[in-house]
């Protein structure tokens, strides 16, 4: 990595660069005054460019130059980057921390691996909300003693403008969370009346600064609902310029219809089209990675905008409850749980459990059983002991059935619980992970070691996600090249959900600026021990101002609200 830097210095990107550069020129009188000067490092600008050393210039929120800067400029802050990586904010294409933010805005494990930006609103969204959605998760708001004090996406921004955000956030409007709003969480089509209100609450969320709409079908309310009237969804977000992203309909036994159904909805709504955290679940669908790659390059040359990303783990993390067949979820977290209490419902859900299946994704046993599932955080806090263990470990220790224990368990939290399933594979992973249409995710909430939240763990994608992919798959096995794991952290993320003047270094840009050490950026969360941050990050500047400083985390909160295309029209208006 270091004769990459040193090769990097007579790069003859640089030599244009600086030629360029209106620092360079030389020009007379006073040199302007500058926030921050970085210089000497090996500038990555995010989009997929050959990198090459450099200064980076910033003035407030901007960035005022890449290049070269005048000697002698003066700045109120300057950093020597000799031998550091200089990078655009990282930006996470599935980060779940709506809701963390107001528990606790620092966003503590995404900014200590570089994220600056995070995108969120897989299928369950936060907002619209109502009466029946806030009973539905009162005993988590309860917890934390969170009031839910908004309706709509622009009452939720407006809050977390108030209250501050440790890094920006954009979020799609979930076409689950308005099902649940409109028709609740019944398996049924929706009526003409219901369906017309989805609309309307789509298109208001659209005007609100909604990137477009999202999906999760592989989940209870989700899956009830069918492709028309997903698609009927899609084109309200379309007709605003938004776009669609998913988590799919199988990942496993049923990939190849849920792919179809993906470029179904892409090709009905013409809208462009991301797969949130491809995947390829359960060991007899091992291997077909390179198959489903194949089919989206070929949705693309058909004209299709589809894209997609992935985290760098080979487990996946979800509720427990994800381990019971769809039929038990039907009606709500109260209706659940009185099925989870009846002996004979209990029989008939470890019949369906103990069979495999392409009609629902049944997570418990594509993870091979209890062993395959590990409890990653609880909100009763008279379990916390459970966290970090297998329910096989569980189980034995109470001497029940496997899936006697996790019935009791769903129980004890009330449906609360998070797990983590094992059931990827890692040449999957690598396969996905060097196709030019993939981005990156972590699809997890921020979280601390400190703080409200640091009571709970969580999957290690959460805190290691970007190092990891810096340090395993680009420095020590090389499968991907610096520029081209950067480009997919920043550059093509941006562009896919349509942020701009973000996930780039040049003029103009927004300055979201991360600064690592290509020699000791690494991943230090564990699925044991997850709650730890990563290392060799030594600066996070968020919007021009420095939220990661040497290494340790400032007190600034300079992150913003991204709003979608649907908001920046309605403001031209």
């Amino acid at each position: 990595m270091k004769s990459l830097i040193a090769a990097a210095s007579l790069s003859l990107a640089l030599i244009l660069l600086v030629a360029s550069s209106p620092l360079s020129a030389g020009a007379a009188g006073v040199a302007p005054e500058y926030d921050l000067v970085i210089l000497n490092g090996l500038i990555v600008d995010g989009t997929g460019r050959p990198a090459y050393t450099g200064d980076v210039v910033v003035r407030n929120d901007r960035i005022e130059l890449v290049g070269k800067s005048r000697p002698g400029a003066h700045a109120n802050r300057r950093i020597d980057a000799r031998g550091l990586v200089v990078a655009p904010g990282f930006i996470d294409m599935l980060g779940q921390s709506e809701v963390n933010l107001l528990i606790d805005p620092r966003a503590m494990s995404k900014v200590m691996q570089g994220v600056t930006t995070e995108v969120t609103g897989e299928g369950g969204s936060i907002a619209p909300m109502n009466e029946r959605l806030i009973k539905e998760d009162e005993d988590y708001y309860r917890r934390f003693n969170l009031t839910v004090d908004w309706r709509t996406l622009a009452e939720y921004f407006r809050r977390v403008e108030r209250q501050g955000l440790g890094l920006n956030l954009a979020t799609f409007v979930g076409a689950t969370q308005v099902r649940a709003h409109a028709m609740g969480f019944d398996n049924r089509p929706p009526t003409a009346a219901e369906l017309e209100e989805m609309r309307r609450l789509v298109a208001q969320a659209m005007e609100d600064g909604a990137l477009g709409l999202s999906t999760s079908l592989q989940y209870v309310p989700a899956r009830f609902a069918k492709t028309d009237e997903i698609v009927e969804l899609a084109k309200v977000a379309a007709r605003y310029g938004g776009v669609y992203a998913t988590h799919q309909r199988s990942e496993a036994n049923a990939l190849d219809s849920s792919l179809a159904e993906v470029f179904e909805i892409a090709r009905r709504a013409r809208i462009p089209t991301g797969i949130w955290h491809l995947k390829t679940a359960y060991k007899k669908n091992w291997g077909r990675m390179p198959e489903v790659l194949r089919r989206i390059e070929a949705a693309r040359r058909e004209g299709l905008k589809i894209t997609a990303d992935v985290y760098p783990y080979t487990a996946a993390s979800t509720s427990l409850n994800a381990c019971l067949p769809p039929w038990a979820l039907e009606g709500g977290t109260e209706r659940m749980l009185a099925r989870l209490g009846d002996p004979e419902t209990r029989a008939r859900l470890k019949r369906d459990i103990s069979t495999d299946s392409n009609d629902w994704e049944n997570i418990y046993l594509g993870s091979g059983g209890a062993q395959g599932v590990l409890i990653g955080s609880v909100n009763n806090r008279a379990l916390d002991a459970l966290q970090g263990q297998h329910l096989s470990q569980i189980a034995a220790a109470q001497n029940k059935d496997p899936l006697d224990a996790l019935f009791d368990l769903i129980l004890a939290d009330r449906g609360q619980t998070g797990a983590i399933y094992f059931m990827m594979s890692e040449n999957d992973l690598r396969a996905a992970l060097t196709s030019p249409h993939v981005s990156i995710c972590t699809d997890s909430g921020a979280r601390a070691t400190d703080g409200p939240l640091s009571g709970t763990k969580s999957h290690p994608r959460g805190w290691g996600s970007y190092p990891r992919i810096l340090a395993r798959y680009v420095r020590d096995e090389k499968l991907l090249t610096l520029e081209a794991a950067v480009h997919k952290m920043t550059g093509m993320s941006a562009a896919r959900v349509g942020l701009r003047d973000r996930g780039v270094l040049r003029r103009g840009a927004f300055a979201d600026i991360t600064i690592f050490d290509p020699e000791r950026v690494r991943d230090r969360a564990t699925f044991e021990q997850p709650n730890q941050y990563a290392e060799g990050i030594n600066y996070v500047i968020i919007n021009g101002q420095l939220a990661v400083d040497g290494g340790a985390r400032t007190k600034t909160l300079s992150g913003r609200v991204l709003r979608g295309p649907g908001y920046r029209a309605k403001q031209k208006r």
